[in-house]
């Protein structure tokens, strides 16, 4: 049976690549994280920037160029398929303050309903002003901190139902 991965470059663009695609590249490692690569006789400088193994994301540049790559094999497309994928439902119940600071604006009130990427409210840390944005749609359970307050790294801030 011939596998194929589905590649998605830049949040983007979406390829499918089947293994016998990549047997007939002609690969030669330069090092660690540099190969050159040849294709139907076009020379490709790779350079693996960044690799997360675990969750199939790259970082790639190809001739100076920087790529973003995920990719899925034929199970993670069969988990997606059949809506078993563990980021298909964000379980997040929390926000804790990513780094101490100064809470300069609260853009939300308890009971408010808010989606994803809403802006929530201001962290400033180390004299730059942070929006913190929600994680999922949800609705503002308690917030656990006031306008002026200074807050501590991990300090709970909101608190979604």
């Amino acid at each position: 049976m011939n596998s194929h991965f589905k590649v998605k470059v830049n949040n983007s663009f979406d390829y499918t690549v089947k293994e016998t695609d990549l047997k007939s590249l002609d690969i030669i490692p330069v090092s660690s994280t540099k190969s050159h690569v040849l294709n139907n006789d076009r020379s490709y400088s790779i350079e693996f920037v960044n690799r997360d193994f675990q969750n199939k994301s790259y970082q790639i540049k190809i001739n100076n160029n920087l790529y973003s790559v995920n990719i899925q094999n034929q199970l993670d497309q069969l988990i997606e398929v059949m809506g078993f994928a563990s980021g298909s439902v964000k379980q997040i119940s929390a926000i804790k303050a990513p780094m101490p600071g100064l809470i300069l604006d609260i853009n939300v009130k308890v009971g408010q309903k808010v989606k994803e990427n809403d802006a929530l409210l201001i962290l400033e840390a180390m004299k730059m002003e942070n929006m913190i944005t929600s994680p999922r749609d949800g609705i503002i359970k308690s917030l656990k901190v006031k306008q002026g307050e200074a807050v501590e790294k991990s300090q709970l801030l909101i608190e979604f139902e």
